[in-house]
Formats: C-alpha cells, structure tokens, sequence
C-alpha cells in the first residue's frame, strides 16, 4: 500500500492509471444501476473525468 501512495506522490504512472481505471469503472457503474438518480445524473462527467485523466497520466514516466 505504501508503493501505491509513494507513486501517487512522485505521480508515476501505475497508480495513476489505476485511480483513473477505478473511476471509470465507478462511472460506467453509476450509469448502469436504476435505483439512485443523482449516480446515473453524475454518470458521464464521472466516466468523462476518469478517461481525460487516463489520458494525461498516460504521459507520465513509468516507475522505479
């Protein structure tokens, strides 16, 4: 857990992309379930975040 923390300080791409990853997914899930309507209302700017940051991340170094 500490590596992951230490490369979300140095901003190393791994743990970036996997935080991104994570909220795409959080995005893709809220746009698919039906009981709560401020999820599916946030759905695309959450999946939109999550892929612009996938994006930028991408072009950070690797790690160690």
């Amino acid at each position: 857990m500490s590596n992951f923390i230490q490369g979300l300080l140095r901003f190393r791409r791994g743990p970036w992309e996997m935080l991104a990853t994570t909220i795409i997914a959080l995005g893709v899930f809220m746009l698919m379930q039906p009981f709560v309507i401020w999820a599916f209302t946030y759905s695309f700017i959450t999946t939109l975040v999550g892929t612009v940051m996938f994006i930028i991340v991408s072009h950070f170094p690797e790690g160690d």
